[in-house]
């Protein structure tokens, strides 16, 4: 079983001792700011230094227009405890609105639609007219707590500056530390954190004192195909407004980033890229060729022999956006995000104990007392083989999968039990009034 694990300079994770020999995936996060070379005539005094707040002037930007269409889902609780996985969680939904226009809110703030695979396309399908067309919706985000400072990237969602971007970018800042937004345009704005979610690895800030920007366009990850070209824009290793391109080489790639203080797992089906993705990269989109945000950029391989900070390799993993949709708009509410929850703990199947995968499926370890699982008959020892129509081949790719659901939602989940296999339904649980999962 490969496993992944947050990048090693990353402050804010708690130690993960992985297996010898496992191989090793970072979020590509907290390069130190940079800026024009020293002595240039056009760099601002103390370059490198996270950059001052000013007024954002207003735009007259237009964002693409077309149908929206929402086909998103909500990512799941999971808990790591010694050798095993706890997992759930979330379904997909439609809602589906043939106003083609820019969505308005009553006081006038456009924010990002949410456009179908067969709307029409925002650009011509070149690499040139798609960054041409999402450049202005892509800021670079430099963030310190007074004693450490990095950068990454955003996603602009609507005119008055809400901004998405990657939980592991902004928690650099703490409570009271300094976000500061660079937008498209050379200007700069600070920021408040709106909301965050650990397990989704997402976050939404919001810039101060702005107006007139352009919403990015929301497209579908549902309908990405392996092989379909894609552009990759943001702030590696701090250089804004970097585009890069390539194809979708894998979906559905179950990614492990690693836990955070509580032993929660982050853990996301992600689309896999060639496009080169660098640490700064985080938080970025990963767009289509009709220039739409089908993922959000998060982490990246490393071949674990370098020193430092891993670079791209050509393995890039991007959250895809139908996952997160639900819970960035429960951040925008100020809510507080919720998942849904199996209420296993679960392993890879083993003949040794030693972790290392011998065959598909995932060992339920654990089962909670008053879980769905518990409800629906599963037990210890229980070896889970698909959930719906998707076959499940460890135990990242059942929590990875199971992420596609929403808290309520029914599943069938097959299962082996004493070499016969089985099948039962069950209704997801919420995570809102428990920290388990």
């Amino acid at each position: 079983m490969t496993e992944q694990t947050p990048h090693p300079q990353d402050p804010h994770r708690p130690e993960d001792p992985r297996p010898a020999g496992f191989q090793e995936f970072s979020r590509p996060s907290y390069p130190p700011p940079s800026g024009p070379p020293a002595g240039a005539p056009w760099a601002p005094p103390e370059s490198t230094q996270v950059l001052p707040v000013q007024q954002r002037p207003g735009h007259g930007h237009q964002a693409p227009r077309g149908r929206k269409r929402f086909a998103v889902g909500i990512v799941a609780a999971a808990l790591l405890v010694g050798g095993g996985a706890g997992l759930g969680g979330a379904a997909a939904y439609d809602a589906i609105n043939d106003d083609a226009s820019t969505p308005t809110s009553a006081s006038g703030v456009s924010t990002s639609p949410v456009v179908s695979s067969s709307d029409e396309p925002a650009a011509d399908g070149s690499v040139e007219q798609v960054a041409s067309t999402v450049l202005p919706s892509v800021v670079k985000l430099d963030v310190s707590d007074g004693r450490q400072a990095g950068s990454g990237s955003g996603i602009v969602l609507s005119s008055d500056g809400v901004i998405l971007t990657n939980n592991h970018v902004v928690e650099v800042a703490g409570d009271g530390g300094q976000i500061t937004v660079s937008f498209s345009d050379g200007s700069h704005a600070e920021a408040t954190i709106l909301g965050t979610d650990p397990l989704t690895d997402t976050a939404v800030i919001q810039a101060e004192g702005v107006d007139g920007l352009t919403p990015a366009t929301i497209g579908e990850s549902s309908g990405v195909d392996v092989g379909e070209g894609v552009v990759a824009i943001g702030s590696p290793f701090g250089l804004d407004a970097t585009v890069t391109s390539g194809i979708v080489s894998a979906l559905n790639r179950p990614v492990d980033v690693g836990t955070d203080q509580a032993g929660n797992a982050t853990v996301y089906p992600a689309i896999q890229t060639d496009a080169a993705i660098n640490p700064g990269n985080s938080g970025g989109p990963l767009v289509d060729l009709a220039g739409h945000v089908i993922g959000i950029n998060s982490s990246i391989q490393s071949n674990g022999t370098t020193s430092g900070e891993a670079g791209s390799i050509g393995l890039g993993f991007a959250i895809p956006i139908d996952e997160v949709l639900p819970v960035i708009e429960q951040m925008k509410a100020g809510e507080t995000p919720t998942h849904a929850r199996l209420g296993v703990q679960v392993g890879n199947v083993t003949d040794d104990g030693s972790g290392a995968l011998v065959i598909d499926g995932a060992r339920i370890q654990d089962v909670g007392a008053g879980s769905a699982a518990g409800d629906a008959g599963l037990e210890s020892g229980d070896i889970v083989t698909k959930i719906d129509d998707s076959l499940i081949t460890s135990s990242d790719s059942l929590v990875a999968t199971i992420r596609s659901y929403r808290p309520g939602d029914e599943v069938t989940v097959t299962f082996e039990r004493d070499g016969q296999e089985q099948t039962t339904q069950l209704t997801l649980d919420s995570d809102a009034e428990s920290a388990d999962s």
